[in-house]
C-alpha cells in the first residue's frame, strides 16, 4: 500500500524517472528554434513510426496505390525521444506537439492538419477515397474512427505506459488498464464477427486508424503483451489484422519513419516511391 498523499496544489518539481521523463513537461510551446524541412511533393508529413504515425503513412500509400498522384509525399522524421516535436517549426504546425502533423502545399496557401484522425479524414475527403458517401455507411465509418481516437489513449498512455514503460510496476494501474484494453478488444471481436472490415464490407479509414494499435496488439508486436493479454483468443481481430498485413500499401506504410525493429523494416524518411525499392535491394543484399 502506497503512503503517497496528493498535495493540495500539484507542482512540477522533479522528473518522474520514466522512459519519457526528458520530454514530459506541464507546459506547451517550443523549447528551441528549428525550421521544418520542405520537400518537393504536395504533402509534407512530419512524423514517427508509432501507431499514430503509421495510420497516416498507410493512408498515403493506399491513396498512391489507387493512382492518386496528388498524394505524393515527403515523410520527415520527428524523433520525439530527442524532443524534435518541441521545435518552433513543428509547434507552428501542431501546437499540441504530437506526431503526426501534415502540411498540404498543393494550393496557394499551405494548410496545416494535426491529430491523426483529422489527417485521415482530411485526406479521405480531399481525394474522395476510403470514406463512404452514403449517409449511414459514412456515419458508421466515422463512428469507428472516433471510437479509435477515444479508446487508444487507454491502450497506449494507459496500459502500454504502465506495463512497458513506467519506472515501477503498479499492479492496480496495470490491472485496470488491461481490463479496459481487453474490453476494447472484445468490442472489436464482436464487430468483426459480423463484418469483414471495421465499418462494414469495404476497407476504410476506420481500418487504417484501428489497425496500427489493435491490429498490432493482436499480431503480438505491441508492448510485448500478447501472452499477458491472451490476444490469441480474439480470432476475428486476428483474421482482420492478417488480411490488412497482406496489403502492400500497409506493409509500406508500416516502414515509413520507423526507427525500431529490424533495420530492413525501417525507412527513416520517405521522399520517393523508389525509396522502398532501395530498401528492398538493401535487404536482399544483406541476405546474400
Amino acid at each position: 500500500m502506497s503512503d503517497y498523499v496528493p498535495p493540495k496544489v500539484w507542482t512540477w518539481n522533479k522528473s518522474n524517472g520514466g522512459q519519457f521523463a526528458n520530454i514530459n513537461r506541464p507546459i506547451a510551446g517550443p523549447t528551441h528554434d528549428k525550421d521544418l524541412p520542405v520537400g518537393r511533393h504536395p504533402l509534407q508529413l512530419y512524423s514517427l513510426g508509432t501507431p499514430n504515425g503509421v495510420k497516416v503513412t498507410i493512408m498515403l500509400e493506399e491513396l498512391l496505390a489507387l493512382g492518386h498522384n496528388g498524394a505524393e509525399y515527403d515523410a520527415w522524421l520527428i524523433n520525439i525521444g530527442n524532443g524534435d516535436q518541441f521545435g518552433s517549426g513543428f509547434v507552428a504546425v501542431n501546437p499540441n506537439s504530437k506526431i503526426p502533423a501534415l502540411v498540404d502545399r498543393s494550393g496557394s496557401t499551405p494548410i496545416r492538419v494535426f491529430e491523426s484522425g483529422a489527417i485521415l479524414l482530411y485526406l479521405a475527403e480531399k481525394f474522395g477515397a476510403f470514406v463512404p458517401t452514403e449517409a449511414s455507411a459514412r456515419a458508421e465509418c466515422l463512428s469507428w474512427l472516433f471510437w479509435q481516437m477515444g479508446s487508444a489513449p487507454y491502450l497506449g498512455g494507459g496500459f502500454g505506459h504502465f506495463y512497458a514503460y513506467a519506472p515501477e510496476k503498479i499492479e492496480y494501474a496495470i490491472d485496470r488498464f488491461a481490463m479496459e484494453v481487453k474490453r476494447q478488444l472484445d468490442v472489436l471481436e464482436r464487430r468483426l464477427a459480423e463484418s469483414e472490415y471495421i465499418a462494414g464490407s469495404i476497407y476504410t479509414i476506420a481500418d487504417m486508424a484501428i489497425f496500427p494499435w489493435y491490429g498490432a496488439l493482436a499480431k503480438g508486436v505491441l508492448y510485448g503483451a500478447a501472452e499477458f493479454l491472451s490476444v490469441q483468443d480474439y480470432k476475428n481481430v486476428r483474421r482482420w489484422a492478417d488480411a490488412l498485413v497482406e496489403r502492400a500499401a500497409v506493409r509500406r506504410g508500416r516502414m515509413v519513419n520507423r526507427v525500431y525493429g529490424e533495420p530492413s523494416s525501417q525507412l527513416h524518411e520517405r521522399h520517393d516511391a523508389s525509396d522502398f525499392d532501395t530498401k528492398t535491394q538493401d535487404k536482399l543484399a544483406a541476405g546474400r
